[in-house]
Formats: structure tokens, sequence, C-alpha cells
């Protein structure tokens, strides 16, 4: 599984690429050195995201997502740089096409990454 992609931005500027990674049977997405999002946001989540195309397929102007469509992985760490968030070893991941960060506290998308194998 060599799975990859680069960051759109939503609400806020948000670039950069993520990728998923095996180390040691566990899974991980992990974003990459390049990765930056907007430190406005309170309460930003990294969470993976069933639809493919995110940012196209909700409203400006902050992408609203609904909840039952995705799985929240972690709070964000830090809003640049490599970061890593372990993937559940029970969660098909066949089920999730994007990454995602998002405003939890205000249902906001700040950013998306398209998954490509």
């Amino acid at each position: 599984m060599n799975l990859s992609g680069t960051f759109v931005s939503g609400e806020h500027p948000t670039e950069g690429t993520v990728q998923i990674v095996i180390e040691s049977e566990q899974r991980f997405v992990e974003l990459q050195p390049d990765f930056k999002t907007s430190h406005l946001g309170p309460d930003l989540r990294v969470v993976l995201h069933r639809l493919e195309d995110v940012i196209g397929s909700t409203t400006p102007p902050d992408f609203p997502i609904k909840e039952q469509e995705l799985f929240l992985l972690d709070r964000l760490q830090n809003f640049t740089g490599k970061q890593r968030y372990p993937i559940p070893s029970w969660l098909d991941l066949a089920n999730y096409q994007s990454v995602v960060i998002w405003c939890y506290a205000f249902n906001a998308t700040f950013g998306a990454a398209k998954l490509n194998s």
C-alpha cells in the first residue's frame, strides 16, 4: 500500500503532502515536512474522509463535512512540518479516500488531500 496526496486549501491556506506509511505492521497518516496550515483555527483535527474530493463536494466558505463520513484520528500536533497519526489496525482504509485538516469546533475544513496510489 503506497497512498499519498497533496493538500488543497479549504477555509484557510493549507498545503503540502501526506502519505500513508507502514512501520512494524502499524499504519500511520504522515504529514510530510512541507505540510503547513493556518494557525487561526481552534481545535484542529486530522481525519480520514470517505469522499475523494472533500473541497469540491462541500460549500464555501467553511466547507463543512458530515461526521458520519469521517474517522477522527487525533488533534493536529503542529501547524507545520512532519507529524504522524496512528491508524487503528481494525480500520478498513479502503473506505476512506482523503485526509482532512478539520476544525471540530466550527465544522470548518482547512484543507484536504485526496489519497492516490
